[in-house]
């Protein structure tokens, strides 16, 4: 649903034909605020913006304000906007007369209420076009990273370079969107690609979170800790991010081994995680096609007792990060992937 309406939202800038009012939630307070600028810059000319474009928080606004601002008419133009952002703050008075507003919104207007992530208001949902922007999952980032850059900096992105921008940042888009702007002055208007990502970020294929995963499913410790000083040194990588996403995989490897035990085929055991990471909220740490295909491969190298011991080990490692300073983070990271990688 939340894809769905996004679209339509999309759609809506492009031709620059809106809804008389929409509401944007959800978790992703970045998308709502680009979504907000967005129309806000496709409905009113800049020439005429400071007299049509009101932008205000639910919490500065009385009842007598919010009927101001919804019943001032545009002024040399055929269309005003009004935001008003972290809408679950409104007084009753000013509520009301938000409610009574939307029962019938004027047509040279758009409303566009945002609201605080964390919070819903059915009842805004049902009088508005409501768009939901949830927290992006690692296997959506790529795609919003070349659209990105595609419809707001007007360039394009290899596959391979997005993948590798998110190996190397995470799931942090203000970040993500920083350093793409960089990328477009670096590459003055052509393809960003890997070794632009490289230049630009410092991180190279083959040297990535993803990389470290995948030697530590496969059981060799001497690739993993070799890669342990290059996967630190990411902008959003830290030990304690990296014990997450082992232990995510981790604990998807110990699903598959019981699927596995009874029988299922690869492709049965694909198609039962790509069931599980869109029910879960887990950090893989990469797309979830190259996590699940690294998980299917490495099931057969491991044992359900020796998962086991694999998870006791993190547990061990979580807690020294978390509590202890006896050991520097690397040193804890060390201990943890020879104990993980070790036969038993």
């Amino acid at each position: 649903m939340s894809v769905a309406a996004q679209r339509a939202l999309h759609k809506a800038i492009s031709s620059g034909t809106f809804e008389r009012a929409y509401l944007l939630y959800g978790d992703n307070d970045f998308l709502k605020d680009a979504a907000a600028r967005q129309i806000v810059d496709r409905a009113v000319d800049p020439g005429v913006r400071d007299f049509n474009v009101e932008i205000r928080r639910g919490g500065d606004v009385d009842a007598e304000a919010m009927e101001s601002l919804l019943g001032t008419p545009p002024m040399m133009t055929d269309r005003r906007v009004v935001v008003l952002r972290d809408v679950g703050a409104l007084k009753k008075p000013a509520r009301a007369a938000l409610d009574r507003y939307l029962a019938n919104p004027a047509p040279d207007a758009v409303i566009v209420l945002v609201a605080a992530a964390g919070t819903a208001d059915k009842g805004l949902e049902a009088k508005t076009t409501a768009v939901e922007f949830p927290i992006l999952t690692e296997d959506r980032i790529p795609k919003w990273i070349s659209h990105h850059v595609t419809t707001v900096l007007g360039g394009t992105i290899t596959p391979s370079a997005a993948t590798l921008l998110l190996q190397a940042i995470g799931t942090d888009l203000p970040q993500i969107a920083s350093e793409l702007e960089k990328l477009m002055s670096f590459t003055d208007g052509a393809e960003i690609d890997d070794e632009a990502v490289s230049a630009i970020v410092g991180i190279r294929r083959g040297e990535t979170l993803s990389d470290l995963l995948d030697a530590v499913a496969m059981r060799n410790p001497i690739r993993a800790t070799e890669l342990l000083d290059h996967v630190l040194s990411l902008p959003k990588t830290s030990a304690v991010s990296i014990v997450m996403a082992l232990t995510t995989q981790t604990l998807a490897l110990a699903w598959g081994r019981v699927l596995r035990d009874e029988g299922r085929s690869s492709s049965e055991i694909e198609r039962a995680y790509f069931g599980l990471l869109k029910e879960s909220s887990a950090m893989t740490g990469r797309p979830w096609g190259e996590a699940i295909r690294c998980w299917a491969q490495a099931l057969d190298s491991w044992t359900s007792g020796e998962l086991t011991c694999a998870l006791d080990a993190l547990l061990t490692a979580d807690v020294a990060l978390k509590e202890s300073r006896v050991s520097s983070d690397e040193q804890t990271l060390v201990t943890l992937i020879l104990s993980m990688c070790s036969p038993r």
